[in-house]
């Protein structure tokens, strides 16, 4: 099983996403966070197939179902999601990712 735990950010609503293989192309999904968006993400793509990870974005059922089901389209969730897909299906490697925001520094002059 492949466990990933998503910090969305602002909204302080992290989501749980677990995928377990079931046999060798399809993945039960299954998503727990307090926001009621992502736990019906969750309901809606309950079981996930190896060629999801393959799907282009509009064709990838995570992201069609996110478009239903979310309302932020920064929402990290559904790449999340495809993330511990690849690594469940032995596609890719269980490696962190991040989105860091930067602030501008003062010019050189002004230091």
């Amino acid at each position: 099983m492949t466990k990933v735990i998503i910090n969305p950010g602002a909204c302080g609503m992290p989501a749980a996403v677990e995928l377990e293989k079931k046999d060798g192309k399809t993945f039960a999904v299954k998503i727990t966070s307090e926001c009621a968006m992502v736990e019906k993400l969750g309901r809606e793509i309950a079981e996930l197939t190896l060629m999801d990870a393959f799907k282009r974005l509009l064709d990838n059922p995570v992201y069609k179902k996110g478009a239903t089901c979310l309302r932020h389209v920064a929402c990290p969730v559904p790449s999340g999601i495809l993330k511990a897909l690849e690594v469940e299906a032995g596609l890719n490697l269980p490696k962190d990712v991040s989105i860091v925001f930067v602030k501008d520094e003062a010019p050189e002059e002004n230091k």
